[in-house]
């Protein structure tokens, strides 16, 4: 067995001929930037890209593994030198059980598993061409047809207020909406850890994964776990997401939920906080909030005692939020340690200080430690670095 970097959850902006695919996401995001960042910058073992349901991506995947540019394995999943791809697809899912629109990520064995899978939601969606649209169909049919495929379905950032399994999507219960048994891993999001969804018994028997969400080259990774896995090829890594045979997830690695745009409620005009039992704003006057995930998961929570072990989610800072690592401080530490992987885990305080100084070195000593405080996140707004407890 061995231990691979993993984020599943990254966006594409663009196709290779400059066609959007995310609306939202960066325009310098394509497949090949996303694959090259992962590779050579962030030192991950496995991505999952959720846009590859667009024909133009299935397109160029084809042709690339019809000249040997790139090999797919025998167990899915395609390699890039030593980098897995593993193929999914980003949905959104409103049926006549839903309380709001929740997302869920859907990933597939083979390109050719992907291109049957895109044929199938082409009939139900609008636009296959772009990210996260509407699929016009009953979410326990759209988990069925994943099942055929062989494929993976994963609901996505279930606690974000948004566009979420229990933000919107459902009253009290996964139940719902979704068949429980078809359902194979949990996304947590950026403002929730285990902690926090681990109070929810009904979550008991998932795997928690947390992924980056990135709608830029530089967002990629900053939510990530650590799998054991004889390989990263994608029937590993559903055997890990049921910790058979000694595979599993061994630690996650995300934001503290602090630091995440939904963690506390705050007022949907001005951001400030809530206070409990408030109907107006006390500084705008705004009538009008946006629950916090941590307000949503207490009123959903049973106080259940868990009997799962969890591997631990390390609340680790991301690079570019540590105030000091600027772009050019980043170029530097790469050209020292090679990967964001080998800043955050592997180099000493000492070697840091020698590329940094002491007081960034301290703050990523910090972040890594879990010795920072913060300012919370709500409404949208990321939480933000205060000072060091």
């Amino acid at each position: 067995m061995k231990e691979y970097f993993m984020d599943l959850h990254i966006h594409l902006g663009r196709t290779a001929s400059g066609r959007p695919v995310k609306i939202t996401a960066s325009n310098k995001l394509t497949l090949e930037a996303v694959l090259e960042e992962a590779r050579f910058r962030k030192g991950l073992d496995m991505v999952g890209v959720i846009d590859c349901q667009v024909p133009e991506v299935l397109i160029g995947l084809r042709n690339s593994l019809a000249s040997g540019e790139v090999l797919e394995l025998p167990d899915g999943g395609i390699r890039i030198g030593d980098l897995t791809l593993i193929l999914g697809a980003e949905i959104e899912i409103y049926d006549e059980n839903c309380q709001g629109m929740i997302h869920a990520l859907c990933y597939m064995k083979t390109v050719e598993k992907m291109v049957e899978f895109s044929n199938w939601l082409s009939k139900r969606m609008k636009n296959v061409t772009l990210s996260t649209q509407r699929v016009y169909e009953n979410a326990l049919e759209i988990q069925r047809e994943v099942k055929r495929l062989d494929g993976l379905f994963i609901p996505a950032h279930v606690f974000t207020p948004f566009k979420s399994l229990y933000g919107k999507g459902v009253k009290q219960s996964l139940t719902e909406v979704f068949e429980p048994e078809l359902i194979d891993a949990v996304e947590l999001g950026l403002s929730a850890d285990t902690s926090m969804a681990e109070r929810l018994e009904e979550l008991g028997e998932y795997a928690f994964l947390s992924n980056s969400d990135a709608h830029s080259v530089g967002k990629i990774a900053r939510e990530y776990q650590r799998v054991r896995m004889l390989e990263p090829s994608f029937e590993e890594l559903r055997l890990a997401l049921k910790e058979e045979g000694g595979r599993g997830v061994i630690a996650n690695y995300g934001l503290s939920p602090q630091l995440g745009k939904y963690f506390t409620t705050v007022c949907e005009k001005c951001f400030s906080p809530s206070l409990q039992g408030m109907e107006d704003c006390q500084i705008c006057g705004h009538k009008r909030f946006v629950k916090g995930v941590s307000d949503r998961i207490e009123e959903l929570v049973d106080d259940k005692e868990t009997k799962r072990h969890r591997p631990p989610y390390i609340h680790q800072v991301p690079l570019d939020f540590i105030p000091g690592v600027g772009p050019k401080t980043l170029v530097k530490l790469r050209g020292v340690f090679g990967t964001e992987m080998g800043i955050l885990h592997e180099a000493s305080f000492e070697e840091l200080v020698e590329v940094v100084g002491e007081k960034v070195a301290g703050l990523i000593f910090a972040a890594r430690n879990g010795t920072l405080a913060f300012n919370a996140g709500g409404g949208g707004r990321f939480g933000r670095i205060s000072e060091e407890r």
